[in-house]
């Protein structure tokens, strides 16, 4: 910027985009200083290397204010949780998918964790039947991203939204 600028000449542009042509840096400067505008190299790397007339303060904020409208705009997607145990309840069992539901609904991933204690470890094939009993529950609002598969006492399966 101004006089960081090290290379001479650069090609000038005005800050409407009109080509001022090829011209010797401390030229560039006094018609920047002329406008009252900075001079910002945007291509440094062309030969010759271009420069640009304009307001730097006023590109810095509109690049700031452009970006916080992009944070602003964008969706994080969750990862929630809704834990189940192999000899659950109906009730239970359809509580607990209504609210897999709602999270699969918001736009957020469902992680279904199914916990096992004591000797349930022994029968994994009875939780491994709820899991399956949930995608299946749920496969009109989102798709089994991740199978099910024992992580010590729990098995662990990832719903995510159609």
């Amino acid at each position: 910027m101004n006089r960081q600028i090290r290379i001479s000449p650069v090609r000038v542009v005005t800050a409407e985009g009109e080509q001022l042509g090829v011209l010797p840096i401390e030229e560039a400067l006094a018609a920047a200083a002329e406008r009252g505008l900075d001079l910002v190299e945007v291509a440094p790397m062309a030969r010759p290397p271009v420069v640009k007339i304009m307001d730097y303060g006023k590109y810095k904020f509109e690049e700031a204010k452009a970006a916080r409208a992009a944070k602003k705009k964008q969706h994080v997607i969750h990862l929630k949780e809704v834990k189940f145990r192999p000899g659950i309840d109906d009730h239970d069992f359809d509580f607990k998918t209504r609210h897999a539901r709602e999270f699969l609904g918001e736009g957020n991933k469902v992680k279904v964790t199914m916990m096992f204690r004591g000797r349930q470890i022994a029968h994994t094939e009875l939780g491994k039947a709820v899991l399956d009993r949930i995608a299946t529950a749920l496969v009109d609002i989102g798709k089994v991203e991740q199978e099910a598969k024992l992580d010590g006492r729990n098995m662990v399966m990832v719903l995510a939204p159609k």
